[in-house]
């Protein structure tokens, strides 16, 4: 059965990453009428063998005007997707794809203007002043992303940035793509720091610029093709915020935009797990360290629990599952020492079919429950990294760094994570889940996010022993 949907822009704040997913294959053409806001599909499609279709925006021949703010659609092969994967150096060092190249998956659109993708690009140059905004928030991290604009153009990368901000000045930094004669040129910190266009050089718009950015505290670094630029200190430490794609004026394209938190703190270090967590052996499941220094996950039902809680994070694990179709999972804000009672992210690399693009049990990086991975981007029995990042309702997940999920809890809120929204601290969880359970973790990493150095409350020590 195929799945066909609408992406649109007419609305303000549209959140593409959710619309998105039903997008993978099989999508309608855009209509010609003003478009209504699609419903949310959290269900991958069917067809994982769809021929790849691109949007008719980026195939017609050039106009005099700009293309219309009509919104993209999207139709592709699993094997196209699952080629935006990093290598597994780049996984292990921490970095995912924010763009994947061939949809909006975790991106959010303000107003009305024309982006869309072409040829793995993204592209804008007409309608409304608008954002393309990450659904995911960041906090310490570096940045890559390659640009290309004419002169004239007036673009930017926001940093640390709410869906609409107010103004770069006080809270968020834009990073501006702007002429020689603005006031903030190329390279600029706009109404923070200005970069003169002689310490750059000639900047020719047919080829592709680098930008590689270092957000970390107060503190703002930029590299252009290679070149340190800026160095910004701020007076005061904004909060965690996304990263936003401007469209101001004139045509820009971005491609290969990466992202990696800094400052992630391992679990796993040495022979001795009862330091960083606690085991509950009146369970099942068996939890030790291995001849090769990795954790082994093995028998019937069972927990291993974090001693410190974390509420806002992001975590990087690296994995194993040690047989075909196995099933265990990473839970995060659980309530401490009951049985995983959190947020599950689930590790299963089972799909139907062998089709990677219907997950048979959720997909590794799936939020359990609530949002299947849109698809499975690990094999059995071979490394892969897992990236959950959870900031406030919003849970996104990266699989050999391919975001596979961007969930956001819209329940009430309720300390219980079964029965509503938990944005309390908790503690992780690891889960054995049966007796076929085998599975390796030689890394487990956790940074938290927009909080106070180690020993604040969202950090506090969920032992009761």
């Amino acid at each position: 059965m195929l799945a066909s949907c609408l992406l649109t822009a007419h609305a303000r704040s549209l959140t593409i990453g959710l619309l998105a997913l039903a997008c993978i294959v099989g999508c309608g053409k855009p209509s010609s009428s003003d478009p209504t806001p699609a419903a949310e599909s959290t269900a991958p499609t069917d067809a994982g063998n769809a021929t790849a279709k691109t949007p008719a925006a980026a195939t017609a021949a050039p106009a005099a005007e700009p293309p219309p703010a009509i919104p993209p659609t999207f139709e592709l092969t699993a094997d196209a997707l699952l080629a935006a994967r990093l290598s597994p150096e780049e996984c292990q060092q921490g970095w995912v794809r924010l763009f994947d190249g061939q949809t909006f998956f975790g991106w959010q659109m303000t107003d009305a203007a024309n982006w869309r993708i072409e040829d793995g690009t993204i592209v804008v140059d007409g309608g409304e002043k608008s954002f393309l905004a990450t659904s995911s928030l960041w906090d310490n991290y570096e940045l890559e992303l390659q640009f290309k604009a004419p002169a004239a153009t007036n673009s930017g990368i926001f940093l640390r940035t709410p869906l609409s901000p107010m103004s770069p000045e006080t809270d968020c930094y834009e990073l501006n793509i702007a002429p020689t004669d603005n006031p903030f040129p190329t390279g600029s910190l706009v109404g923070r720091h200005k970069v003169e266009p002689a310490e750059i050089g000639s900047l020719d718009p047919e080829q592709w610029h680098t930008y590689q950015v270092r957000v970390e505290d107060q503190t703002v670094s930029v590299r252009l093709n290679g070149k340190e630029i800026c160095q910004y200190e701020a007076p005061t430490r904004l909060p965690a915020g996304r990263v936003s794609l401007q469209h101001n004026e004139g045509r820009v394209a971005f491609r290969d935009l990466r992202i990696r938190p800094l400052g992630l703190t391992p679990l796993l270090a040495g022979d001795d797990l009862t330091t960083q967590w606690k085991q509950y052996p009146e369970y099942d499941g068996e939890f030790t360290i291995d001849d090769e220094g990795n954790l082994s996950i093995k028998g019937g039902s069972g927990q291993l629990e974090s001693r410190r809680q974390f509420g806002d994070f992001a975590l990087l694990a690296r994995c194993r599952t040690n047989a075909k179709d196995l099933n265990s999972g990473i839970f995060f804000r659980c309530i401490p020492g009951e049985k995983m009672n959190g947020y599950e992210c689930q590790i299963s690399n089972a799909t139907v079919e062998g089709n990677p693009l219907k997950p048979g049990d959720a997909g590794t990086g799936g939020i359990f429950r609530r949002q299947p991975a849109r698809i499975v981007a690990a094999e059995d029995q071979t490394w892969f990294t897992l990236m959950l990042v959870a900031n406030g309702p919003t849970m996104t997940a990266w699989v050999n760094g391919l975001q596979v999920s961007d969930w956001t809890d819209q329940r009430e809120p309720d300390p219980n994570p079964r029965r509503g929204l938990r944005l309390e601290p908790g503690t992780l969880m690891l889960q054995a889940h049966d007796p076929t359970t085998d599975l390796s973790f030689s890394d487990i990493s956790v940074v938290s996010i927009g909080e106070a150095p180690a020993g604040t409350a969202s950090e506090e020590s969920a032992d009761e022993e």
